[in-house]
């Protein structure tokens, strides 16, 4: 099974906010996020990933409520473990949910969600998405205890955080990798269904071809940062080029 690519356009907002915080709705404000997601759709994305923040530092819930009945791939939520949030989940039901740590002094999600420490606050959660029809999908360090947990939780994925493997050089990076193969091998075998996201960029995903079993791959600031010089539509194409070009 080919990778697949989900876009993140949480960046394109963080445009958009440097500028116009608290203009929403304005005839001038821009760039327009449901323009930015046609336009990834139209070149190839095979969905569209978005995180609504508790603090609301880019996508904001109108972000939400009108990329929902125009995305015709389909939508994956980011989100925290909040009340809040969940609400919101379960009135705009995106296909579905990544549940991911959340901490409003970080530039960027740090690391992977402690499902093992915990599943006590996370599978009311999970059950009540899941019950309105949305999968959801745990967005993990690569490691057994969390594979495992996981599974105990009923999540219908696991996206492995490869922060670690995307910031690593030489045997560090190979030691992150191995874990990556590690946890995938695992995740696939216990029916899970394997993506990855976190600091892929074009370079570093011919590595990634060596992990067995990934189904999609979330990626948003390396395509952003790319389409400043190649336009959004060519930076996506190059991405899915990259994904589909496996060096072995």
């Amino acid at each position: 099974m080919s990778m697949k690519l989900g876009v993140n356009i949480d960046h394109v907002a963080t445009l958009r906010q440097a500028r116009y915080a608290g203009s929403l709705g304005s005839h001038n404000c821009e760039p327009d996020l449901c323009t930015a997601a046609e336009v990834c759709e139209q070149a190839g994305a095979h969905g569209i990933t978005i995180h609504l923040r508790a603090d609301r530092r880019h996508i904001q819930d109108a972000d939400l409520a009108a990329l929902r009945p125009r995305i015709t791939t389909k939508l994956n939520l980011e989100m925290g473990n909040t009340p809040e949030i969940l609400a919101i989940a379960l009135a705009t039901r995106p296909a579905e949910v990544c549940i991911v740590p959340e901490n409003r002094a970080e530039i960027t999600t740090e690391g992977g969600l402690d499902a093992a420490g915990q599943s006590e606050a996370l599978a009311p959660t999970i059950a009540r998405l899941q019950e309105a029809g949305i999968r959801v999908s745990l967005f993990i360090e690569p490691a057994t205890v969390q594979v495992e947990a996981a599974r105990k939780l009923g999540a219908d994925m696991v996206e492995l955080h490869t922060g670690a493997f995307a910031n690593a050089c030489g045997d560090e990076q190979r030691a992150e990798l191995e874990r990556l193969i590690a946890a995938a091998t695992l995740a696939h075998g216990l029916g899970l269904q394997v993506n990855a996201g976190h600091g892929i960029n074009y370079e570093n995903i011919a590595l990634l071809h060596a992990v067995p079993h990934l189904a999609e791959l979330n990626i948003g600031h390396s395509i952003v940062a790319r389409s400043v010089f190649v336009g959004m539509a060519a930076a996506v194409a190059e991405m899915l080029e990259a994904m589909r070009r496996d060096p072995r």
